[in-house]
């Protein structure tokens, strides 16, 4: 017999904002299982701020860094080249400084899962993948010449691939700028 008294958990716990307090999940768009997955560590880092980030997605921080601070919508250059220049590393990756890279990563995170929420697709979610790819990419590096040892999908080969399948509007310079980075570990 069957206690019909029981509380009934919710269909999509991701967006119950009081349960898991994803400011910026907005929308109401089931996220995709690799992006849901992220979103319970992005929460305890993430936090909204005033304004907006892309269009139904608020403006997010961590660790001190402000999304409106390195949108890649602020510039005129393709998503890719903008992040080349925005997130560079030290001519030896091993100096660079994983938490402001790791840090920036979780505000584009936190941001493709806002614009994912809301249904987005299309040019504005491959514009925040191509940006975030470049950072997992980075941070690939950045760990490998730091000696780590990387499980395949988080190696600079495989996220070489994700950035170059993801450069909407990338000039050839920038894409072969890409490619010089990922020989330099």
């Amino acid at each position: 017999m069957h206690d019909l008294n029981l509380p009934i958990a919710p269909l999509n716990p991701l967006f119950n904002r009081q349960t898991t307090a994803a400011c910026f999940i907005t929308g109401k768009t089931a996220l995709p299982a690799e992006v849901a997955s992220g979103v319970p560590a992005l929460v305890k880092v993430v936090k909204c701020t005033t304004g907006t980030s892309v269009t139904g997605v608020p403006d997010v921080s961590s660790g001190g860094i402000d999304f409106k601070t390195i949108n890649f919508q602020t510039s005129t250059k393709s998503p890719l080249g903008f992040a080349l220049a925005t997130f560079a590393t030290p001519a030896d990756p091993a100096n660079a400084n994983l938490a402001t890279l790791q840090n920036q990563l979780n505000t584009y995170l936190a941001v493709e899962a806002g614009v994912r929420s809301n249904g987005g697709g299309g040019a504005l979610l491959t514009q925040v993948k191509s940006a975030k790819f470049f950072l997992q990419f980075q941070i690939a590096r950045v760990q490998t010449a730091q000696g780590a040892t990387l499980a395949v999908a988080n190696t600079v080969s495989h996220q070489l691939g994700k950035v170059i399948n993801n450069a909407i509007g990338a000039t050839a310079a920038e894409i072969a700028q890409v490619n010089a980075l990922a020989k330099v570990v």
